[in-house]
């Protein structure tokens, strides 16, 4: 992992070894590796992993090119020779790929394996098979739409990050207000945007004269009259829980208090939004015509205790996708690279579950490419496949990185995996904890075709993209007029 100081004011730290986020915060100048950090942030938005795998590529392919150029083979030479080459990786991944979306036991633990292996480069490796099960039922429950919105991942420090739990239902982030009903059962609640705090005279910049003080406490009272009239509006939808953005004064929460209404004050932007989403309600913000008004509905609310603060739990929601999972962990930085984690697991998995095709991992799919690429250099004439044999090169830089980082000795696992490879149909990877090849099949390690797509076409066009560039031009800084 990395730890990121920022240069900023506010010198704030973070620790994570996610590609985008690293690449994202660093300070770049030179143009050439601006594009490298694009294209990590495209595949992080896109398929949300796989975004250092892009980076590393797309470095390979331009180390090797570079050896090509000095061979004084022209760059458009070379990129031609990539193009064919990254359509033959792609073809030799589609036929390799397995489709288990008919079969409903074998594609759930086809995610599974995905969701552990995209775990477990991760801060959460450690207890990857829980979280693997909490994202992929957070997805399943999405029934195919990509739409991560209605996954709420709440932080809460303390207890451990075994402690962390699935809960189906919404959790708002707030306290119950005073002398409210803590519980209630078949709720219709009403999401609101509205200002509940003109009980009190506020006239900014209106004069007002009055000849006694009694006129001011008869202002007062129509004020609070308003107030009254717009509560008695909002009781009269028929609903038992409010839900406001704004804050609410303590008249209107005497009076919601004394109709039994749970009103809730102050609650942020996106809990809301979310909250209209999940119990199916509108968010209102004018209350005269009650029967266009869409109410939100849920079995149960009720007031929780997760660590030492309190929630509200919504539970029995409408829209039966949504779900909220709750992370425990030491501190706070914890916490933050754990949702990291936690969102490139769930991202692969709702696109996984869009497309469900699957391949192996473990630098399996680049031996694939790799091999079958080096063929089609062996059949093409002409300079082209000095280009496709570099391609094919490159692909096995993956691999390699892989063995470093595990510790491993390199150049002999590849060439091993290499010779393994040129038998029919092998499913042999790098097994990182034997520290040898193994059964990618018996190990169970997946990952999702989508992704591996993805990083090979992003890298290959980056690379063909920095390779038109013949130089790199600063241009002066415009020239500002002597104001004198």
């Amino acid at each position: 992992d990395k730890i990121l100081q920022s240069t900023g004011r506010g010198r704030s730290v973070t620790v994570t070894n996610d590609g985008a986020t690293i690449l994202k915060s660093l300070h770049i100048d030179n143009p050439a590796a601006k594009v490298l950090v694009d294209i990590s942030k495209v595949q992080d938005d896109e398929v949300g992993d796989g975004t250092t795998s892009v980076v590393v590529l797309a470095g390979e392919l331009l180390r090797e090119a570079e050896k090509l150029v000095n061979m004084k083979i022209h760059p458009m030479t070379i990129i031609a020779g990539y193009r064919m080459a990254a359509e033959c990786a792609r073809n030799a991944l589609l036929q390799k790929t397995m489709d288990n979306k008919d079969n409903t036991d074998k594609f759930r633990s086809d995610l599974m394996n995905i969701a552990m292996t995209t775990l477990s480069s991760k801060i959460l490796s450690q207890d990857k098979e829980y979280f693997a099960e909490l994202a992929v039922d957070a997805v399943l429950r999405l029934k195919g739409s990509t739409n991560l919105e209605s996954i709420q991942i709440l932080k809460k420090p303390g207890g451990s990050l075994k402690d962390s739990f699935l809960d189906e239902g919404f959790i708002l982030d707030k306290k119950i207000g005073l002398g409210q009903p803590k519980r209630i059962e078949n709720a219709n609640i009403l999401v609101a945007n509205t200002a509940m705090d003109t009980d009190k005279v506020k006239i900014y910049g209106a004069r007002v004269r009055v000849d006694s003080m009694s006129k001011v406490a008869d202002i007062e009272a129509a004020e609070k009259q308003k107030m009254r009239e717009k509560v008695e509006k909002i009781i009269g939808h028929g609903i038992n829980c409010f839900v406001n953005r704004q804050l609410i004064y303590n008249f209107p929460e005497e009076l919601f208090a004394d109709a039994g209404i749970l009103a809730v004050e102050h609650a942020d932007f996106e809990g809301i939004e979310r909250l209209a989403l999940v119990t199916g309600g509108d968010i209102a913000s004018t209350f005269d015509n009650p029967e266009s008004v869409k109410l939100g509905h849920c079995k149960l609310i009720e007031e929780i205790m997760i660590g030492e603060d309190r929630l509200i739990h919504f539970s029995g929601v409408a829209m039966g996708q949504a779900c909220t999972i709750v992370l425990r962990g030491a501190s706070e930085h914890v916490l933050d690279e754990a949702e990291r984690s936690l969102h490139d697991a769930l991202c692969v998995l709702s696109q996984t579950v869009n497309d469900t095709r699957v391949i192996f991992g473990g630098g399996w799919p680049e031996m694939v490419m790799s091999k079958e690429v080096d063929e089609l250099a062996r059949r093409t004439p002409g300079k082209k496949s000095h280009a496709i044999d570099a391609f094919s090169r490159a692909l096995q830089a993956i691999p390699t990185i892989i063995a470093d980082n595990a510790g491993l000795d390199s150049a002999e696992l590849i060439s091993q995996l290499r010779a393994e490879h040129h038998k029919e149909n092998s499913t042999v990877g790098i097994d990182v904890i034997s520290g040898g090849l193994g059964d990618m099949q018996k190990r169970g390690i997946c990952e999702a075709f989508k992704v591996k797509q993805a990083i090979v076409l992003s890298a290959t066009e980056a690379a063909e993209m920095i390779l038109r560039v013949d130089e790199i031009i600063t241009c002066a800084p415009r020239r500002r007029e002597d104001r004198m």
